[in-house]
């Protein structure tokens, strides 16, 4: 551990590795909301955020459990199809609210290429948030279908291993070679209801 007269123990959320705190710095020097993009083990979630003094307002949020509960989603909630429709919703509700561009906020996650993270950004970016991002490090249309799902789930159904390795999904009622066709439904279905608010409020 590092020692002398000088030296200052960091922040309680940058020791749990939760925050860093010069990133973040910068991004409210901006004075422009915050795509917020956070994943978890089981869950991926996705906010609009903006800077005040007595800490962050929340302006808009989505979560990828509400993809199973408000739009019939039957695949995994925290794989790059899931980051994806998250960040759909996410991005269509701060347009609701008038705002048209954010800084993306990743936090502590890696910036890898075509990461989960990265593909919540991208589903921004389509529907009209604008969010900086390298066109790069934008996961591939294929697997933010999950193709590569698919892929895999044939694999192992020629093994006779599908049933253990995508339980959820069958119990959900999909057989996870149909997850891109899947994944072209619900996000259809979350354009479509939210295509008719937007238009309803721009009419107003």
């Amino acid at each position: 551990m590092a020692r002398g007269p000088r030296y200052k123990v960091p922040r309680r959320r940058r020791r749990e590795g939760k925050t860093n705190y010069y990133k973040r710095y910068i991004m409210v020097l901006s004075n422009h909301p915050r795509f917020v993009v956070r994943k978890t083990l089981n869950y991926i979630w996705v906010q609009v955020a903006i800077a005040k003094p007595e800490g962050d307002h929340i302006v808009v949020a989505a979560h990828s459990r509400e993809l199973v509960k408000k739009f019939g989603w039957k695949g995994g909630t925290a794989n790059t199809p899931a980051a994806y429709l998250a960040g759909l919703l996410a991005a269509l509700r701060a347009l609701e609210k008038n705002i048209t561009y954010a800084v993306p906020d990743i936090g502590l996650h890696r910036h890898i290429k075509g990461g989960i993270v990265f593909a919540a950004i991208k589903a921004a970016n389509d529907v009209g948030l604008k969010v900086s991002i390298s066109e790069e490090m934008s996961p591939p249309l294929d697997r933010i279908r999950g193709v590569h799902i698919a892929m895999y789930a044939k694999m192992l159904k020629e093994k006779g291993l599908d049933k253990v390795r995508f339980s959820k999904y069958y119990e959900r009622g999909l057989d996870p070679e149909n997850l891109p066709q899947h994944f072209d439904e619900v996000k259809n279905a979350i354009l479509s209801y939210y295509a008719s608010r937007i238009s309803a409020l721009r009419g107003q």
